[in-house]
């Protein structure tokens, strides 16, 4: 199929919409904040530059827990994020939303629905940065709509620890401590750093099943890891190894049905994560080779104790990738990325497939020519392929081109406009599912493939920070989970291939004084599907956003006290599946008094879902309630 569907292109008003949006707080400028301020947070407690606050209510912070008010990401959570949250970008679906950390590309096989399970500090970790378009295609792994990444932090010593109890019996904490050695050795600075955190309560979720059962939502979460670090001026080593326990409980976590009461569901997930991974800087031209490897084990046992349903599920990927840039000439340098992913299941339920392992490898390569226009502009052009290979499915080859207008001593810094393909294979529950039951499963999946166009630009006026972009991706035989409302599939939703045509705007707006920082982001979505059963209804690709604006704010208002909210605003498409309407209003605050003369001694009080709103984020699964918690952090 072509890139473009001209008639329905024709019908889009999406190019009249006006979006105002919004980022957050940059790292650098709260470590340039004065060092006396009374409200000044230090540098570890920042997890994301793109939201207001930074830790979760129910729970320890996890990466997933910086992306729920992120304006470039929608996180569809079942309980909270950190229970199990589907993570979306530019209204894809949890199967092609991609995570990276470092160089290597970190995937679950079985769902993407355990993607976003790193068992890491964010401590460890950097702010999370959301790739789309060129960036995506070229450097992510079986991702169609994006990508989120991660960098290791540089350590330090120093640490922090947090505590707090809430609403429903919670207690949660984490302690996390780093030591950089004194003395270099052969010009390299030896690190290690560790973390351990828990968390426990009943959840926001009380009710009877079917059977008359009282039931409540009640997690208990751990997680424990640690890092060791050889770094230079140019060089950074990191060997990092994580563990996570999760086991939880929420009414029609993942098999409702429109037709059947609330029933129990219960979920018991281990992670294991060994990631080795070195960065080089090359030059100051922007040069640089980075590289690693990963091991990764995941255990699942999943149950519906009315049913007597119980699915045990163990997959483990051993990947190792690499990526870089290197300069040939003054103006012309080469983009490459390779990796090599493999992976295996074994499972008491997914056996209704082809096969129960899979490799898959990647690279891509592409040539930027810069041509300097004047002293302060540049014109950059950039073009070249992605190959995606497996020795389950056929190859596919895929052209990634931009054209790029840089400017220094200009509001409008960069101007774009890109074109990218990119592919995906279909995980293993899709693949091997029975074909009725529950989950209905279909082993002829085909690879899925996006063609993505997009216009964009960055302005910089004063304190004012402005990102924008127009796109429209095509996906053909994307994976979708679909319920057929006469009966005909048997089961509570079915695998499929679809076809949709996404397109939308996205703005980001950052405004930052001394007092305080504004961050909102809108987000403008519409959808064009052939669904081949009309009457279909979707789980997931058609459980979008028209139209979503976070909005966020940090205020210090002096004598050590400083507030800060986090609001998403949408309006959600029409979906057959859902119930409790189709607008919400999320939102959250903490206030924060740092205690005077005890430096790095804060205290808080959180609220998560202020409004108490029923909606439901993924259809027929009930919304997470109003959950609060006060604690207290100390970091040195």
């Amino acid at each position: 199929m072509g890139l473009l569907r001209s008639v329905k292109l024709k019908s889009a008003s999406f190019l009249t919409v006006t979006s105002v949006a919004l980022s957050a707080l940059a790292t650098a400028r709260v470590e340039a904040q004065s060092a006396d301020s009374p409200v000044q947070l230090e540098t570890y407690t920042v997890f994301s530059t793109r939201v207001a606050l930074q830790e979760p209510v129910s729970t320890f912070a996890a990466p997933v827990s910086a992306l729920v008010y992120e304006p470039q990401v929608d996180v569809q959570a079942r309980s909270f994020a950190e229970g199990q949250a589907d993570v979306t970008i530019r209204g894809g679906t949890f199967e092609n939303t991609g995570f990276t950390v470092g160089a290597v590309p970190i995937y679950d096989p079985q769902t993407g629905h355990y993607s976003a399970e790193l068992p890491f500090s964010s401590y460890m970790l950097g702010a999370p940065e959301i790739r789309v378009a060129g960036e995506n295609a070229a450097t992510g792994f079986n991702a169609t709509a994006g990508g989120v990444a991660y960098a290791w932090r540089p350590i330090r010593t120093g640490g922090a620890v947090s505590a707090g109890v809430g609403g429903d019996e919670l207690v949660r904490g984490e302690v996390y401590t780093g030591f950089l050695a004194g003395q270099k050795i052969g010009g390299f600075s030896i690190g290690a750093d560790a973390s351990i955190a828990s968390a426990q309560g009943d959840g926001t979720r009380k009710w009877k099943d079917t059977n008359g059962v009282a039931r409540d939502s009640g997690f208990e979460f751990q997680r424990v890891s640690g890092r060791v670090q050889v770094a230079n001026a140019v060089s950074q080593t990191d060997f990092a190894v994580g563990y996570q326990d999760k086991d939880f409980g929420w009414p029609n976590l993942y098999a409702a049905r429109p037709t059947t009461a609330l029933r129990y569901e219960r979920e018991e997930l281990q992670t294991k994560l060994f990631v080795l991974n070195n960065h080089t800087e090359l030059g100051a031209d922007g040069d640089f080779i980075q590289g690693g490897a990963y091991y990764r084990g995941h255990r699942d046992h999943y149950s519906i104790p009315q049913l007597g349903a119980n699915s045990y599920h163990q997959t483990v990927v051993r990947g190792a990738a690499f990526d870089g840039r290197q300069s040939i000439t003054s103006g012309t340098a080469l983009r490459y990325a390779s990796g090599v992913i493999s992976d295996d299941l074994d499972s008491n339920a997914l056996t209704f497939g082809r096969f129960m392992s899979r490799t898959q490898l990647y690279g891509s390569l592409a040539a930027e020519q810069t041509v300097a226009l004047n002293e302060n502009r540049d014109l950059v052009l950039s073009a070249g392929t992605r190959y995606d290979d497996s020795d389950r499915d056929s190859s596919e080859f895929s052209p990634i081109a931009s054209v790029e207008l840089r400017q220094e001593k200009a509001a409008l810094r960069r101007l774009y406009l890109s074109y990218d393909e990119s592919t995906q294979l279909p995980t293993y529950t899709a693949l091997n599912g029975a074909p009725t039951g529950l989950f209905g499963g279909n082993r002829n999946l085909p690879r899925a493939t996006a063609q993505n166009l997009e216009l964009g630009a960055e302005v910089t006026l004063d304190a004012w920070t402005i990102q924008s972009a127009v796109f429209y991706r095509q996906d053909d035989n994307l994976l979708d989970y679909i319920f057929d409302p006469t009966g005909a599939l048997g089961t509570s939703r079915t695998a499929a291939a679809v076809e949709l045509d996404t397109y939308g705007v996205e703005a980001f707006v950052r405004y930052s004084q001394a007092r305080f920082d504004l961050l909102a982001g809108y987000t403008y979505l519409q959808k064009a599907d052939n669904y081949q059963a009309p009457r279909n209804g979707s789980f997931y690709a058609l459980n979008y956003a028209e139209h979503r604006l976070t909005l966020g704010g940090v205020a210090r208002l002096g004598a050590g006290f400083e507030l800060r909210v986090d609001n998403e605003f949408r309006r959600q498409a029409f979906n057959a599946l859902r119930r409790e309407g189709s607008d919400n209003v999320l939102s959250a605050a903490g206030l924060f008094y740092q205690v005077p003369g005890v430096k790095g001694l804060t205290l808080n009080v959180q609220v998560e879902n202020v409004w108490d709103t029923a909606f439901q984020e993924v259809p027929l699964v009930p919304s997470s309630g109003r959950s609060w918690s006060t604690g207290a952090s100390y970091v040195w």
